[in-house]
Parts: C-alpha cells; sequence; structure tokens
C-alpha cells in the first residue's frame, strides 16, 4: 500500500511517500499553501499521479502531549484531505520530527533549508507509521 506523509504546517506542508509496498519513506518535497482549493487540487494531483492509497498526518502535539489549535488544524485538514480524496488517513505523534530531521540532515552534510527539513520530517512521520505497521503484523 503506498502512503503519503504530511508535516502539515498553515504555510506549507513537508511530504513524502512510502515505496508501492508500504515498507520504506522518501522525502517527496514541500508545498506551499497559496489558498485552499489551490492546496487540495495539487495533493489530489499528487495522490493520483503517485497512486496514494493511504494518507499519514503528522499531529503537533504540545511536548507534554496535549492539543493545540495547530493540532486540532492539522486534524481538521487531514479529515479534509481524506474526504476529497477518498482515503483513510492515519495521524501520528510527530514532536520532536522536527528536530530529528535537522539532525539527520546536519549528520548527513546535507542542506539546512526549511524545505528539505520539513519533506524530512514528512517521511520521519510516515516512517514511524510504517514501524507501528510492522509491529502491528508482528514482522
Amino acid at each position: 500500500m503506498r502512503w503519503l506523509g504530511i508535516d502539515y504546517g498553515t504555510r506549507k506542508l513537508g511530504l513524502a511517500l512510502s515505496d508501492p509496498g508500504g515498507s520504506m519513506a522518501f522525502p517527496r518535497g514541500v508545498l506551499e499553501k497559496r489558498d485552499n482549493e489551490q492546496l487540495y487540487g495539487d495533493l489530489l494531483r499528487l495522490i493520483r499521479e503517485e497512486g496514494v492509497e493511504g494518507l499519514v498526518v503528522g499531529l503537533p502535539l504540545r511536548l507534554n502531549g496535549q492539543e493545540s489549535l495547530t493540532t486540532r488544524q492539522a486534524r481538521n485538514f487531514g479529515n479534509r484531505l481524506a474526504a476529497r480524496a477518498g482515503l483513510e488517513v492515519r495521524f501520528v505523534d510527530e514532536r520532536l520530527t522536527t528536530a530529528e530531521a535537522e539532525s539527520l540532515l546536519r549528520e548527513a552534510g546535507a542542506s539546512d533549508r526549511k524545505d528539505v527539513r520539513d519533506a524530512q520530517a514528512a517521511a520521519l512521520i510516515l516512517e514511524n507509521h510504517l514501524a507501528a505497521q510492522r509491529d502491528e503484523a508482528g514482522q
């Protein structure tokens, strides 16, 4: 099953795709939001072109695990996208993925541009989901 991972932001979304078998995650870039119709249109086109079958959206929880306004916005966004695409959506705790992405990029000597970091954070969110699925399946 091919998944699209999304690191939700109010102005930009980091994107990642799994391989067709749903075992590995790869950064896919960043999508800038100009308005809602453009954003959903761009995402629906990507979903169609890449054969995406499921969505994984990171939930930006506070460090204490509590929800914030941004958490609710991410959840609303994920549910709206899922309804428009006719796909299931899973939400994954994304606490500290941006810091982890920065660390991985620094260790690799890669760019520290925010768009690269956001796409890497989306890949980490998606990897967390894929690993949880493997654990549930006992693999």
